[in-house]
């Protein structure tokens, strides 16, 4: 087997199931729990660089299979050095699959054993997505760690679709893996040490998570994700489904809660051993003005801002708040300047990076229940604060 020689998964503390690891791979360390910034079309949205990336404590970006191939197209990236070289980062690039996309943005789509038709939603053409597509996509693209093609059925669908579906998604990994196998042993591959993940679906049905969790560990890939949540199903379904599968996910490899989410979220789902995460919220929600703060998520826009001198939060490191006051950035934002929503979005990007850097201390120094609390409980106090204050 030609992989495994380069990635190193080794755990440092454990406490109750939280896991404090290191995460070595041909383009860097990544420590974990890690919260990967996503950049879907190779870039963070909200006028964001690698070099902002660098500086706020960036570890992983995540860019987005199903959107690189339609523009610019993942050959033109090969063409251009591969997506490292392309958007100027040198750090480790996790790129998701395109299923979730083909799933959800697809509309028209038919599913067979080979993959998947669909239209394109930028001019309509028709594009043939299967395991064997997805990872030539990846490694044209030449990220760190890529990510199974699987089907992500929704959260309520019927037992009986989920079943089916779940046991194509296992045949399918069988051909990710093998046609990454062969990828990686082309003399032209940009990255012949492309790591690949596996991801457990099973949408609400504990049984069906289990026993696909056991099949696809078996198969001693890279890494391995919990996909299909954060789509409709409560937290409480969501933590309950993490108690019960992540437990038959091998201990000693990575494994990521995909599409996952809140401070909250995270701090809960660290608890249940989980180490990797991404998540569009802090981009998101920069971008329309709401920042996340210890004390709750805050809305720049709200009025009583409008001649606050304090930063976004006190003590922050990031680059709006070492210069900027919430009275400025909200006149931004009024004004529609992009600077506002930038601001915005490395304030949250910094924030939600530097919750991680503290999580991962709270592991090693044995406190991360009495950690999480706190932090919990900052978040509620806050929100009790704001509504009173609204």
């Amino acid at each position: 087997m030609h992989r495994g020689h380069m990635a190193q998964y080794r755990i440092i503390k454990i406490q109750g199931r939280a896991k404090r690891a290191v995460f070595e791979t041909i383009h860097g360390t990544i420590q974990t729990p890690v919260f990967m910034n996503v950049g879907t079309v190779g870039a963070i949205k909200g006028a964001v660089s690698t070099e902002d990336l660098r500086q706020i404590g960036t570890q992983v970006e995540l860019s987005n299979t199903y959107h690189l191939h339609v523009r610019p197209g993942d050959r033109i990236v090969k063409q251009l050095g591969g997506l490292h070289r392309f958007m100027d980062w040198d750090r480790p690039i996790l790129t998701d699959s395109g299923g979730f996309q083909v799933f959800s943005l697809a509309g028209l789509r038919k599913i067979r054993e080979e993959g998947v038709k669909f239209q394109s939603h930028i001019d309509g053409h028709t594009i043939f997505m299967g395991p064997e597509e997805s990872m030539q996509i990846q490694s044209n693209l030449g990220s760190t760690i890529a990510m199974a093609f699987d089907e992500c059925p929704s959260s309520t669908a019927e037992r009986e679709y989920v079943a089916k579906s779940v046991e194509r998604t296992t045949r399918w990994l069988i051909r990710c893996r093998d046609e990454m196998a062969r990828l990686n042993s082309l003399e032209d591959t940009l990255n012949r040490q492309q790591l690949l993940f596996g991801i457990n679906q099973g949408a609400i049905y504990e049984d069906i998570r289990i026993s696909h969790a056991q099949q696809i560990s078996e198969m001693d890939l890279d890494g391995y994700a919990i996909g299909g949540l954060a789509v409709g199903e409560t937290h409480a379904q969501m933590y309950h489904i993490l108690d019960e599968t992540v437990p038959h996910l091998p201990q000693n490899k990575p494994t990521y809660l995909m599409g996952v989410g809140t401070p909250a979220n995270i701090l809960e789902a660290v608890d249940r051993g989980v180490d990797f995460f991404d998540c569009v919220y802090p981009s998101r929600n920069g971008r329309h003005g709401h920042v996340y703060t210890n004390r709750g998520k805050m809305n720049m826009l709200n009025a009583r801002y409008e001649t606050d001198e304090a930063p976004i939060e006190e003590g922050c490191g990031c680059p709006a708040c070492r210069h900027y006051s919430r009275a400025y950035i909200r006149h931004l934002l009024k004004a529609k300047e992009m600077l506002g929503m930038r601001l915005c979005v490395l304030h949250n990007l910094y924030y939600y990076n530097h919750l991680m850097e503290e999580i991962r201390t709270a592991i090693e120094e044995d406190c991360f229940p009495s950690y999480k609390k706190v932090r919990l409980e900052g978040f509620q106090e806050g929100m009790i604060h704001s509504r009173y204050a609204d």
